[in-house]
């Protein structure tokens, strides 16, 4: 790995942290931080980090850590989903819980035996 993705890491996880820790705080200084750590991996060029990824919004660099900054919910249509909305742009992640359902549903099978 390169000496700047190297770098860039390690900057985007102090961030992050930092975001965590002034959440509830200071929720600007927060958002600023998590706007610096997406400017930092897309300027890198390098994929943010997955232990960070789900924690905050893409579109507008809201860490998850403030309170009421969105909205989770679980959808069975289509594909079961977890849908994750950002109360501050309204962008709307999903993610796949296919998985999940798969081994409730296993689970479930083996009692019945």
């Amino acid at each position: 790995m390169s000496d700047v993705k190297r770098i860039a890491l390690e900057r985007i996880e102090r961030l992050m942290e930092f975001a965590k820790r002034h959440a509830e705080d200071h929720p600007e200084l927060a958002r600023e931080a998590g706007k610096l750590a997406l400017r930092i991996a897309r300027k890198a060029r390098v994929r943010f980090p997955a232990k960070y990824r789900r924690l905050i919004c893409r579109k507008c660099g809201t860490p998850f850590y403030i309170p009421g900054s969105f909205t989770v919910r679980v959808r069975d249509r289509r594909s079961t989903h977890v849908v994750i909305r950002c109360n501050v742009c309204g962008y709307v992640k999903r993610i796949p819980a296919v998985r999940e359902k798969k081994r409730r549903r296993g689970e479930t099978e083996n009692a019945k035996k």
